[in-house]
């Protein structure tokens, strides 16, 4: 297949590394650091550094992607473990379509899309304090 194919494995795997991480950890930055290191970890450990490289950037799309909806579901009263079960189950179906040639390209583009989406439609913090003020 070629070096294109490996990388993209790794970065859809890098991705759903994110997403659980994001589940689990609950702080985008944390999330970040440990999907980001077990991405290059597997990068290194079964392929070359341009593998680890990808792995790099899917870790850094899947856990800021799906930082939004992690903090939006436990501010609407979800569970934490609720919260990362379903992102795990959800990060083990996006490993495994990471094996799909493009899909794990695919995958890195769509969690930031999707998150950025989540968090342009939150609604403002004190937005209906508006109507209680008098003119």
């Amino acid at each position: 297949m070629g070096g294109w194919y490996t990388i993209g494995i790794l970065v859809g795997l890098g991705a759903a590394l994110g997403v659980a991480a994001a589940g689990a950890l609950r702080r985008a930055l944390v999330a970040l650091v440990v999907a980001a290191a077990c991405a290059v970890a597997i990068g290194f450990a079964f392929f070359q550094w341009d593998e680890a490289v990808g792995g790099l950037a899917g870790a850094v799309c899947g856990a800021l992607g799906s930082a939004p909806l992690v903090s939006g579901t436990l501010r609407r009263g979800g569970t934490r473990g609720g919260t990362a079960t379903l992102l795990g189950l959800t990060a083990l179906v996006g490993a495994g379509l990471a094996f799909v040639p493009v899909v794990g390209y695919l995958e890195a583009l769509a969690v930031p899309v999707l998150g950025a989406r989540l968090r342009r439609r939150s609604p403002d913090t004190h937005a209906g304090l508006r109507s209680l003020a008098k003119d």
